[in-house]
């Protein structure tokens, strides 16, 4: 059978949520542990590989959702092939808003909302949560931490994304009891991790370490930053039960 990511879908839209890669509005919790620049390029990093991770779903369309702020100095950064878009409104819960009230309103039938930071995702739980759309009126990615990396849907729910505790570890159970709410049907993806904290940020090393090609900018980044990178993981020991799941 011929795989998913090789059929066009010609209704499956992917925004990635981004915002320009400026010192101290990126990965902010990160610089406890990493010089600032560091950590803006490593944002920069995860979200030219999420880029790369978009272009790798075939048939599929794809754009960035930013604060309007940030739209030039991201088309600037990703280039005049993508499509970016600037949010109505400020923070997360008004971005994610506007991804479904603007880009369900040009007739794209199946729209996810994906994080900046999660380029090591496999591809195939993208393409799962697309399909996952024809039977549940929303899906949702969940991250290990109680948050999420995803959140797909067909039509524009302006209260969604009220009061879930954005950027918090309620934020899922945030979600999930507004789907309730609104009785729309919910199918989840895999739980998986994105990068908040320094022990995500171990995670991934370990988990690029053994397969860089998933992220091969942010693999590049580890190896500039392998001395800071050691001190983290004898920081941390060794982490057991990881996150990450193999390609």
């Amino acid at each position: 059978m011929e795989s998913s990511s090789h059929i066009s879908h010609p209704d499956r839209t992917l925004v990635i949520m981004a915002k320009a890669p400026l010192a101290g509005k990126v990965k902010t919790r990160l610089n406890h542990n990493l010089p600032s620049h560091a950590v803006t390029e490593l944002y920069r990093c995860l979200l030219e590989d999420t880029v790369a991770l978009a272009r790798s779903l075939r048939g599929a369309k794809f754009a960035v959702m930013c604060p309007e702020s940030d739209c030039e100095k991201l088309a600037i950064l990703l280039g005049s092939t993508i499509e970016v878009v600037a949010q109505q409104g400020e923070g997360l819960a008004a971005g994610l808003t506007s991804v479904f009230r603007h880009f369900t309103a040009t007739g794209r039938q199946r729209v996810i909302a994906f994080n900046s930071d999660s380029p090591h995702l496999r591809p195939s739980v993208l393409d799962d949560a697309f399909e996952m759309l024809n039977v549940y009126d929303v899906v949702v990615g969940p991250t290990h931490d109680g948050g999420y990396y995803l959140v797909g849907a067909k039509t524009c729910h302006p209260s969604l994304f009220e009061g879930d505790g954005l950027g918090t570890r309620s934020a899922l159970d945030g979600l999930l009891g507004r789907t309730r709410v609104l009785e729309l049907s919910t199918g989840l993806t895999e739980p998986f991790y994105d990068i908040d904290i320094a022990s995500d940020l171990v995670l991934l090393a370990q988990e690029l370490r053994l397969a860089p090609a998933k992220a091969p900018r942010t693999a590049a980044w580890f190896t500039e930053w392998q001395s800071q990178m050691k001190q983290l993981r004898d920081s941390f020991g060794t982490l057991s039960g990881s996150h990450s799941r193999p390609a």
